[in-house]
């Protein structure tokens, strides 16, 4: 697989991130917005770049203890490599050292995919928001991870967590 490097977002990002937005998303955040979330002091933006282009990109808004991720989005070509997971725990980390604790987000109530990664990573089901999609009036499911920290330390630590798992099957 191709090295994927992750560093937060800056203003030589923003074309291509607007253009993973025209491809992954029926209602793309524009190039305008986008740039806008650079000044944005609660904003907080990670990509993933391959051989110096970005090929994913996700943003969050850290509110005192909250983190609420605003977007995500892999290049077609490369989903299904663990991008979008490592995104989140960067932005699980940023949060973190900002004094965040809890995270939320919404998602399309049929993108599966989606959901089951959030749920992989701690998230659940809080509530929907009806017909918050304006372009096809699809619902979203509202899911919220109330210890960020604890999912952060496993996904990070991942050999610590195996041990932990045969002491408790001896």
């Amino acid at each position: 697989m191709n090295e994927i490097t992750y560093r937060p977002m800056c203003e030589g990002d923003i074309a291509r991130v607007a253009e993973l937005e025209r491809v992954c998303f029926r209602t793309p955040w524009s190039y305008k917005s986008l740039l806008g979330e650079l000044s944005n002091d609660v904003a907080y933006y990670v990509v993933a770049v391959c051989r110096g282009t970005v090929v994913g990109y996700a943003g969050e808004w850290i509110m005192f203890d909250e983190a609420h991720m605003t977007n995500i989005a892999v290049d077609p070509e490369f989903r299904k490599r663990g991008i979008a997971r490592r995104m989140i725990l960067k932005l699980m980390q940023e949060a973190l050292s900002r004094g965040g604790e809890r995270m939320t987000l919404e998602v399309r109530e049929n993108n599966h995919t989606a959901q089951r990664l959030y749920v992989s990573l701690d998230f659940a089901y809080a509530g929907t928001r009806k017909h918050y999609y304006t372009d096809t009036g699809e619902n979203a499911l509202i899911l919220w991870n109330d210890c960020i920290i604890a999912t952060y330390e496993r996904e990070m630590n991942p050999a610590d967590n195996a041990a932990d798992k045969e002491d408790t099957n001896a």
